[in-house]
């Protein structure tokens, strides 16, 4: 066998080239897997005694066919760097990487489809030498003979059939097939973390992974506000900066890595007491958001608090008369848009003057000493909660009421200073602050779904607000809008993300767990409306008092082994405020009646019948919004059970309609 490089060896369990591997005897090849793998089981090592010489058989069918064979690679148990799961055989070939995932069944599933196909579509995305080749995903059922053609972008082929299509999936490559160093080099695949993976690196490592093309997405905006900040100091000016983004596209990791830059521990002012122990600072008005991140954080030092704190009580703290000055010159407000309206403030704080929140950062930002950048992170779409439905025309009405609105300048991108800052309000006031466009503060990019660029106008989609339809064309409408989302579903398919419908929901969670049941890492979990009420019959327990009890930190953090509160579990429910700003990598949202289709639209009756609160400006729009967040918290997949009640067979229908499939389907 090829003696593997050091890095090699601690990357998979076997790696040869194909005449090696095929002429190995199989417990030789059986005993270095069990040697890199601890506590196998005898299930494992009886399919990898059955599954080995069907492959090395195969594998010396293609090295006879192949004169390029020699220098071919077979690679076993390949252990995907930083994270836990393996795809059970890679083989490099010409132009091509080919990876094999082995079921010991006749026939496989869905979960079985959909796991090879992000094996798949995770080498395409991260692994810098496969970009540019093909990679292609193969299912080989080892008890089925003979190919059985493509599902889902998945072939699907008994083991006898494997050197034939080896064979049909190379494609020329002048440089060669890639080699085991350059496969297994630990810096040669490098994916793309989740929300609290990339915080926990990003606070105790003083560093965040560097995702190639996530870096090119994220670190413009990161740089500029970095910029921002070294010309306030050197100039003693205040700044407000916007940076918006889709659902997905890392406006919470830009605020974090903004906060936490060692680039700013230099520029801090000196106070009676010295300087700041910490130059910026991360807010959220996202309670749960918060909680997760210090629950993540807490052994990095206080309590996880260091640089993410609660929007409502740090404006408690430093807003009212004799109030503190905010310590820190950089402060970042995750969600900007959903702070809070004056009426609201004034509902949660006992203030003698009543203002909005961005009028009490504004505030702030006037009281620290020499200069300051407050940077509003903007989402689209999300305001869920009552009191934030005002929108980014607070911050500009923040501005105008300033004590010196001249002295801040305003950094967005073109199209958010057009919409809110340029022109006379509705007063025919002018604002009087500096207005600097600027496009690198816009996130385009939606990474937290792989890079499926097509998630979010899919959801749009889904979601449209029909209410200004006539009826003589409300069908023909709904039907225009259907076939639109079934053309980027088949898009979202191709991309390996899978939206995936049921109304069995132990089919679901079925799915969920032998889809990540060799990924323990893995977060999958249980999301639903907090308005619905027929939901806790069928199982979901979506409850307020239910809800409540649920701790946010180890359901997110935590494995199933780990704690019973994990969300892996799938028993403990969280709804649009528990998901809001987090993130799983696949979710499995249950369906309420309280947003319905009715015929051809969607009934605003069932939004009205489950609003609360009698000052809500819109509840059916807060309901379009609680879906929109719902449907776009798995990074893998979204599968939605619709329970089977006959008020919801017009919803499950529309679903179908727009492209989402059917278990079994």
């Amino acid at each position: 066998m090829i003696k593997p490089t050091d890095s090699a060896c601690a990357r998979c369990g076997w790696q040869s080239d194909f005449p090696t591997f095929s002429t190995a005897k199989p417990k030789v090849v059986r005993i270095s897997l069990e040697k890199f793998l601890a506590d196998v089981s005898e299930s494992q090592v009886l399919a990898w005694d059955d599954s080995i010489p069907k492959l090395q058989h195969e594998v010396a069918e293609v090295v006879v066919l192949d004169d390029l064979a020699d220098t071919y690679t077979a690679i076993l148990e390949y252990e995907l760097p930083l994270e836990s799961r393996r795809p059970d055989v890679v083989l490099l070939v010409s132009g091509a990487i080919v990876v094999l995932e082995l079921k010991g069944k006749e026939k496989p599933d869905q979960a079985d489809l959909d796991q090879a196909a992000a094996y798949a579509r995770d080498l395409r995305c991260y692994h810098k030498h496969c970009a540019e080749r093909e990679v292609h995903a193969v299912v080989v059922p080892t008890r089925s003979h003979g190919y059985d053609g493509v599902r889902d972008g998945v072939h699907i082929a008994g083991p006898d059939a494997l050197h034939g299509l080896i064979q049909e999936l190379q494609r020329p490559w002048g440089d060669g097939p890639l080699t085991a160093d350059q496969f297994l080099a630990r810096d040669a695949y490098c994916p793309l973390p989740t929300l609290v993976q990339a915080a926990r690196e990003l606070f105790l490592d003083n560093k965040i992974r560097p995702i190639h093309r996530a870096r090119a997405a994220t670190q413009p905006a990161i740089d500029e506000i970095a910029r921002i900040a070294h010309e306030a100091a050197r100039t003693r000016s205040r700044h407000l900066v916007l940076v918006t983004g889709v659902p997905g596209s890392g406006k919470t990791l830009v605020g974090l890595s903004a906060v936490h830059n060692p680039a700013l521990d230099d520029l801090a002012i000196d106070r009676a007491g010295g300087k700041p122990p910490a130059p910026a600072i991360f807010l959220s008005g996202n309670g749960p958001l918060v909680q997760v991140l210090q629950y993540e954080l807490r052994d990095a030092g206080g309590g996880g608090k260091t640089f993410v704190r609660d929007v409502k009580n740090y404006v408690k703290q430093y807003l009212g008369d004799k109030a503190a000055v905010p310590p820190q010159h950089v402060i970042v407000y995750d969600e900007a848009q959903r702070a809070w309206d004056v009426a609201q403030v004034a509902a949660k704080h006992a203030f003698s003057t009543p203002m909005s929140e961005p009028e009490a950062f504004v505030e702030f930002g006037e009281r620290i000493p020499e200069w300051c950048v407050l940077v509003g992170l903007i989402g689209s779409g999300q305001e869920i909660h009552v009191g934030e439905e005002a929108g980014l025309g607070q911050w500009r009405q923040a501005l105008t009421q300033a004590g010196r609105p001249d002295g801040w300048t305003v950094h967005a991108p073109q199209r958010v200073l057009d919409d809110v800052f340029v022109g006379p309000d509705a007063r025919g006031r002018t604002l009087a602050s500096r207005l600097d466009a600027d496009e690198a503060l816009d996130l385009t990019v939606e990474l937290r779904f792989h890079f499926c660029s097509d998630l979010d106008a899919w959801v749009d989609g889904l979601l449209v607000d029909d209410r200004g339809w006539p009826d003589e064309v409300c069908a023909a409408e709904a039907d225009a809008v259907s076939a639109h989302c079934r053309t980027l579903g088949e898009r979202l398919e191709a991309q390996a993300y899978h939206l995936r419908m049921t109304r069995d929901l132990e089919e679901a969670r079925a799915y969920l767990r032998d889809r990540y049941a060799e990924a323990p890492d893995a977060r999958f979990g249980l999301v639903a409306s907090s308005r619905d009420k027929a939901l806790e019959r069928w199982g979901v327990f979506n409850d307020w008092h239910s809800t409540r009890r649920v701790q946010l930190g180890p359901w997110y953090g935590d494995g199933e082994r780990d704690s019973r509160h994990s969300c892996r579990h799938l028993r403990d429910c969280v709804t649009e405020f528990g998901a809001q700003g987090l993130e799983l990598d696949g979710v499995l949202l249950a369906w309420g009646t309280d947003l319905a289709r009715d015929d051809d639209r969607w009934s605003n009756a069932s939004a009205k019948r489950h609003a609360q609160e009698a000052h809500v400006r819109d509840p059916f729009q807060l309901r379009l919004n609680a879906y929109r967040v719902l449907l776009t918290r798995g990074r893998d997949c979204a599968i939605i059970y619709v329970p089977p009640m006959r008020e919801l067979d017009d919803t499950a229908a529309w679903l179908q309609a727009c492209g989402v499939r059917v278990f079994g389907t």
